[in-house]
């Protein structure tokens, strides 16, 4: 079995002290596990490091995981930098998702079994570890059947996705969304989300070196029209629309003029919903945009949904994201690095080893909500 966790994408086997059990006593205690610590805030490569851990006890109503693989996302590093609105008490394991293997349960366990694959939902912290012991109703089963690599990540930008195209705008077959930070996890969760359902996407890029390829990347993808901000600088914004209807629905993770472009596009009475602020610029509105076209403003973070009582129905609309995976129809790249190798995978995610993000570096991140993932795909990193 292939252990990882996401980050930069690497896998990396454990072997197994034990085999998978149910306890039938409370003596039962997880294996002794290695994880990524942090003791004090500050700049992720300083102040993470890996560790071995002693087992803990496996109470009743637990469940021990061996994780496979885990994501490393901005929100991630923002926890460790104390920039993000909520982090864990110090010391903290790092990491919010991932997958794993059920390793063993406690006795008064009912749904889960050895050997089944998990995921926390509502996302918790400490995956970066390669055992954790929670209780029985912070895990979701879900299909051994489905890739690791999405299994891991399908929590926080696909799931993202999906709720933004359900929870704001009821949007029926021939509709149209506009969105900027297109080339992100979530863009392209959304213009594949939407191909599914018949809605058209209108998607924003950044001018930068390979926008050319981006732009293939998204139409393959199913993107309808993609234009970089440089293109959208003319006084009739519409004009550039051919077939496409004025969108009612559109998504921003950057803020600053990349929103003011979105926002011309929508139709009257649209919506745009802001889920991150990679620019750190505010968003501005003008009057008229109110007063004639009565656009409505709206934010979205995840982790406040995710624990509110829709955690049930996030638990289906989990299950349907992995089932698309299964059969090719939700598609985004990832890199699997090896557990030992946490700390190049960590390079990597901060653009040290290539692939630099050139807007803004994340330490800079003072307005972060759990969707502001990376701007690169193969910025996207898991370590095994």
């Amino acid at each position: 079995m292939r252990s990882v966790a996401t980050i930069g994408r690497e896998f990396f086997t454990l072997k197994r002290p034990y085999s998978s059990t149910r306890a039938f006593s409370s003596l039962l205690t997880s294996p002794p596990s290695k994880a990524v610590v942090y003791e004090q805030l500050g700049p992720p490569d300083s102040v993470t490091r890996v560790i071995k851990m002693e087992g803990v006890e496996v109470k009743d109503n637990d469940v021990c995981v061996k994780m496979m693989a885990a994501p490393i996302n901005p929100s991630d590093i923002n926890r460790i930098e104390g920039v993000y609105p909520v982090r864990p008490p110090l010391p903290a394991v790092g990491g919010y998702e991932g997958v794993g293997e059920v390793f063993s349960v406690g006795a008064a366990v009912k749904h889960i079994s050895p050997g089944d694959w998990v995921i926390p939902s509502p996302p918790s912290f400490g995956t970066w570890q390669a055992y954790i012991v929670k209780e029985e109703s912070v895990w979701h089963k879900i299909s051994k059947d489905s890739p690791m690599e999405y299994a891991a990540t399908i929590t926080v930008n696909p799931l993202t996705a999906l709720r933004m195209l359900q929870d704001f705008v009821a949007l029926n077959s021939g509709d149209c969304i506009v969105q900027n930070g297109a080339t992100s996890i979530v863009g392209q969760c959304i213009i594949q989300l939407a191909r599914l359902r018949g809605i058209h996407s209108i998607n924003i890029i950044r001018d930068r070196v390979g926008s050319d390829e981006a732009k293939e990347m998204l139409k393959r993808l199913g993107a309808d029209e993609v234009f970089t901000e440089s293109q959208l600088e003319v006084k009739n914004i519409k004009g550039l629309l051919t077939n496409l209807p004025e969108p009612a629905l559109g998504f921003n993770c950057v803020g600053g003029n990349s929103a003011s472009l979105l926002l011309k596009f929508l139709r009257h009475g649209g919506t745009m919903v802001t889920y991150g602020g990679m620019s750190k610029k505010p968003i501005t509105v003008s009057t008229s945009s109110f007063i004639f076209k009565d656009l409505s403003l709206r934010g979205f973070w995840l982790q406040k949904l995710m624990n509110s009582d829709k955690a049930n129905e996030c638990r289906n609309m989990i299950d349907y994201l992995l089932s698309l995976a299964r059969e090719g129809k939700l598609k985004y790249e990832t890199e699997l690095v090896p557990f030992d190798n946490f700390h190049t995978a960590l390079d990597k995610a901060l653009g040290k080893l290539g692939s630099q993000p050139k807007q803004v570096g994340y330490e800079s991140y003072t307005e972060m909500d759990e969707l502001l993932h990376l701007a690169f795909v193969k910025l996207d990193w898991v370590f095994t």
